[in-house]
Parts: C-alpha cells; sequence; structure tokens
C-alpha cells in the first residue's frame, strides 16, 4: 500500500513552534489512528519513520510531534522545563488530529518509546476514556531509586534551576553518545537539532 507523508509546526501555548508530521495510507481512510510519542533526545520523523511507515502500509493513521527542544521543534536542545507542559503539547496536538471530521469515529492509540512510554501513560491518565489503548516499547516509567540523588540535594537544585534553568549543574556523558554507538546515528541525531 503506498503512505503520503505530510509534516507541519503548530504552536505551544507558549508560542514555541513545534514540528509535527504524519504518515496515512494513500488510497483509503485509515482503520485507526496511532500517536507517536518518541524518546528522550529523539524525534518522530527520522527515527520514528520506519514505524510510521509500516503502520500507515497496514492502514492506519500516524502522527507524531518533536517535544519542545527536540528533533525539529524550537526550544534549548533536550531541556524539558516542565514534563507536565510536554504532556499538555502533545494532549493538544494530538486531540486536535482527533477532531478533524474525518477522524472523530476512529479508534485512538498511542505508541510510546522510552520515555514516551511515561508520555504516553500521561497522556492516557489524563483522559482515560478518550484513548483505545496504547503500545509501549521499552517504556521509561520510573527512575530507578540508585540513581537518585538525596532529596535534599533535589531540593537544592530544584532551586538552583529556577535562578538558572541552563546550567549544566552536573556534568554527564551526552546523551545522544550513550544511546547510539553508530557514529552516522549520533551525527544525525546532532543535525536535527
Amino acid at each position: 500500500m503506498d503512505v503520503e507523508y505530510h509534516e507541519e509546526y503548530v504552536r505551544n501555548s507558549s508560542g514555541v513552534q513545534l514540528f509535527t508530521c504524519g504518515w496515512l495510507p494513500a488510497s483509503t481512510s485509515p482503520r485507526a489512528l496511532v500517536f507517536l510519542c518518541h524518546g528522550y533526545g529523539m524525534e518522530c520523523s527520522g527515527f520514528m519513520r520506519a514505524c510510521g511507515v509500516r503502520l500507515a502500509a497496514a492502514g492506519y493513521g500516524v502522527f507524531g510531534m518533536d517535544y519542545e527542544g527536540h528533533g525539529k521543534s524550537m526550544g534549548t536542545r533536550c531541556y524539558i522545563r516542565s514534563f507536565h507542559r510536554l504532556v499538555d503539547d502533545c494532549d493538544r496536538f494530538y486531540k486536535s488530529i482527533c477532531g478533524l471530521e474525518e477522524y472523530r469515529s476512529k479508534s485512538r492509540f498511542l505508541y510510546g518509546e522510552s520515555m514516551g512510554g511515561a508520555v504516553a501513560l500521561l497522556l492516557h491518565r489524563k483522559d482515560p476514556t478518550f484513548w483505545d489503548g496504547a503500545v509501549l516499547v521499552a517504556p521509561m516509567c520510573k527512575i530507578s531509586e540508585k540513581v537518585k540523588p538525596h532529596p535534599l540535594v533535589i531540593t537544592a537544585l530544584t532551586q538552583v534551576e529556577d535562578i538558572i534553568p541552563r546550567w549544566k549543574i552536573v556534568p554527564t556523558k551526552d546523551v545522544i553518545d550513550a544511546a547510539f554507538k553508530d557514529p552516522d546515528k549520533r551525527e544525525q541525531v546532532g543535525r536535527t537539532s
């Protein structure tokens, strides 16, 4: 089955320009809708493309959005000021798609990878009767207590973060270097920012 790809930009409630994309079966109305929630430091149009194409070829309408600061969306690279705002951005955009006349009667599913699994779970929790199901791939649903700093350290760093929000307090390896061993993939992700 042929697949149509489209992309556009929308603005979130703070006015930040967010990249969106979608894959649709070319010659028929989609049997259901699938909404992609990508992982930290990732994006939809490249790294989730194979998933989108395969699902659209199987007859589904697939839509994705790069979170603020991720992929082709504007914002400080990989900086998440508010996880709840990120979830609200997805909620608004995905529900705007579901509200289109041609999609109102379609079943709606979430597909989340890694941190996107947490996004998908929070979207479902926000409005459980709206979603018909979810697929979670290696979901990051909780941070292990073994890697969390002491609660006093978290409180202090949170207060510092309010004063200097982009200051990298804890030196860590770049998430892209940790996530991708293939230098070509690292370079590709670096180009999307």
